[in-house]
């Protein structure tokens, strides 16, 4: 196993409201269900463990892009939608925040004797994993949130997050039972964050003598495991800037769905009649689906399929939001029944875009494009958690060319 890369996020308070939060579980399981249907599950633990595509998949569910909530509520959610189905996805996930955290021994243990997994094997998996990062690696966060996700082939990923109270910043830390050696000597992929000194890392091969009387497992001899170490480091600011996202990917996306539109999308019969506002967090959503890790390295960019509870970068669209949610579960429904053009229709959307990129030079302000939605946001049943989106009474001239 090894650790596949931490986050390092502002640490934000308060709740999701209900009206996001039934979204994002039904959103959450229909992204889900596409993985496994085209991939298998063992890509689903390797996405969670991936912190960009952790954090782009919250984004695109209308969750702050970069605050620390994104874990509890990614996590939270994802529990309440995949678990009631977890005997047919054979996807099954543990623990939480707080005191759930502790009852993942005890869920892990039920899961086995129902799968026929080693449960003793996965509740160590579970506590060695809190350990080091809680304990081996004294990196300043104190861990209050765990969850195990395990499929019933025996795979896993861990995805954890500690809080650091004096600087106000939780470190996210996820784990990948794929081809890690040993807990103890090097096992994380990456843990990244910001240079604050020196820290005690008692998973340093150097300190193979101290950790003898720390964790009860003997050390293994191990290759090195820590060439693609993942690191995420997230603003203070709430805004978006155009510092944030790749602005040829956004500005191809943009051009693509809203100017553009090439015949090859009237070919498919998934998208007749959907308005360009909904084709554009459509093409988002195929992305997270679809996409090639290297398309994560600017998770912001995904906050512009369904804005931001907080109306960063704008007021999550709920008619676009279920628009897309209904497009995907039409989907699903229909490669159930045998019937796979409407899955294979979100794929095509996510290659025309990215083969649209090789050769499109966008010039734009983005600044624009997001007081455009905000402008746009009531029509679209724009909603914050401070209220609903209302029609401005004098709008703003908005020139927004993108190429």
């Amino acid at each position: 196993m090894k650790h596949s890369g931490t986050a390092t996020l502002p640490l934000h308070y308060g709740k999701v409201p209900p009206w996001l939060y039934e979204r994002m579980s039904t959103l959450g399981l229909s992204i889900v269900e596409v993985i496994l249907s085209d991939y298998g599950k063992n890509e689903v633990l390797k996405r969670l463990a991936d912190p960009f595509w952790f954090q782009s998949f919250g984004a695109v569910m209308g969750m702050d892009w970069h605050s620390s909530g994104i874990t509890t509520s990614v996590m939270g959610a994802l529990k309440r939608s995949i678990n009631p189905n977890s005997k047919e996805l054979g996807i099954y996930i543990c623990g939480g925040k707080g005191r759930f955290s502790k009852e993942t021994p005890n869920e892990l243990l039920v899961i086995a004797d129902k799968t026929g997994l080693n449960g003793n094997e996965l509740v160590r998996a579970s506590k060695l994993s809190a350990k080091v990062d809680n304990t081996a690696i004294q990196d300043g966060y104190q861990l209050y949130l765990h969850n195990f996700i395990v499929s019933d082939e025996g795979n896993w990923s861990v995805v954890q997050q500690g809080m650091n109270d004096s600087d106000r910043t939780a470190r996210r830390y996820h784990w990948h039972s794929e081809s890690m050696q040993s807990f103890v000597d090097k096992p994380h992929k990456g843990i990244q964050g910001i240079n604050r000194g020196n820290i005690l890392n008692l998973t340093d091969s150097a300190a193979h003598e101290n950790r003898k009387g720390i964790l009860e497992i003997s050390h293994t001899n191990s290759e090195k495991i820590m060439q693609d170490f993942a690191n995420l480091i997230l603003p203070n600011h709430h805004d978006v800037r155009a510092s944030d996202v790749d602005l040829k990917k956004l500005g191809t996306l943009l051009y693509m769905t809203r100017e553009n539109q090439p015949e090859n999308f009237e070919e498919l019969l998934l998208l007749k009649g959907v308005g360009p506002r909904t084709l554009q967090s459509l093409a988002l959503v195929s992305e997270v689906i679809h996409g090639a890790p290297a398309r994560f390295r600017d998770p912001a960019r995904f906050s512009f399929a369904h804005g931001g509870k907080d109306g960063h970068p704008f007021p999550v669209p709920l008619t676009v939001y279920d628009e897309t949610i209904g497009i995907i579960q039409k989907g699903i429904e229909k490669s159930k029944l045998g019937n796979s053009d409407k899955l294979q229709s979100i794929n095509k959307l996510h290659t025309i875009i990215a083969e649209a990129e090789k050769n499109f030079t966008p010039d734009f302000d983005i600044n624009n494009v997001i007081e455009e939605e905000r402008q746009n946001s009531w029509r679209f049943g724009g909603k914050t958690v401070f209220g609903d989106a209302e029609k401005p009474s004098s709008p703003k001239p908005i020139q927004l060319s993108l190429f």
